[in-house]
């Protein structure tokens, strides 16, 4: 397998969202322009030369859009391999290349968000464990941060404290959300026009910058819904879903 980085100057040309086919569909348009401003801060997104959902994305720790604390490290945003493209070693590939991009840029090593058990839009704990990750923080909605060292003495990351503990004051729903996820620039405003319809109380707060990112209270920013102060799910509403979830 061939595969290709992704810069500024071959954005707009790649195709590089994960579930959509068309570069003109407002969730690749929206992603795209997410990407093209974190170049600078030194955003990786190598994916294979094939049309597909195989590609890795990552960026350093100090720069990811989560609460985390891991100075020197590499944060793994998403490592994609399904489809056809399962069981060939792709993931191996990816991982590999990350890795050694990673250590070529000094880092101390790697993390990720993961959980216990396998979650939607999240990596495969067992995987992770098979390549030498392990858990080095949790937060009490079961989210977890997985690490891979590059060295014995290396400090485990760890989340920020307003992460540790998920909660809002707010009532209702609320939910955080970035452009990171290419499915929230259509998905979001099916959600919001569906809670104002039945007149359930909704809030969507769209994250646009890394400090806001880093100072959201759950360790997952790219979708992370609420309801009455609690955390709920990551997983990506749509009408239906949402209509399932809130009992209606």
């Amino acid at each position: 397998m061939e595969y290709i980085k992704v810069t500024k100057d071959n954005l707009e040309k790649e195709h590089i969202c994960c579930a959509i086919s068309n570069n003109k569909d407002v969730q690749v348009s929206s992603k795209k322009a997410w990407m093209a401003d974190r170049f600078d801060d030194g955003l990786v997104f190598l994916k294979s030369i094939e049309r597909g959902k195989c590609f890795i994305e990552y960026i350093p720790a100090e720069n990811a859009w989560n609460p985390i604390v891991a100075d020197g490290y590499m944060c793994i945003d998403c490592l994609w391999v399904s489809g056809s493209f399962k069981g060939h070693g792709y993931s191996n590939d990816l991982l590999r290349a990350c890795i050694e991009d990673s250590k070529e840029k000094g880092k101390k090593g790697l993390c990720i968000l993961c959980a216990a058990k396998k979650k939607p839009f999240l990596a495969d704990p067992k995987y992770l464990k098979y390549k030498g990750f392990s858990v080095c923080d949790e937060a009490d909605n079961g989210i977890q941060l997985w690490y891979l060292p590059f060295s014995a003495d290396a400090e485990q990351p760890r989340f920020r404290d307003l992460a540790k503990h998920p909660h809002v004051d707010d009532e209702g729903y609320v939910l955080f959300y970035t452009s990171q996820c290419p499915f929230n620039a259509k998905y979001v405003p099916i959600v919001e026009k569906t809670a104002r319809e039945h007149n359930i109380p909704f809030k969507a707060i769209h994250i646009e910058s890394k400090e806001q990112a880093q100072n959201v209270p759950t360790p997952i920013t790219n979708y992370a819904l609420f309801f009455n102060g609690e955390y709920l799910t990551n997983e990506q509403m749509n009408d239906t879903k949402f209509l399932k979830l809130a009992g209606r």
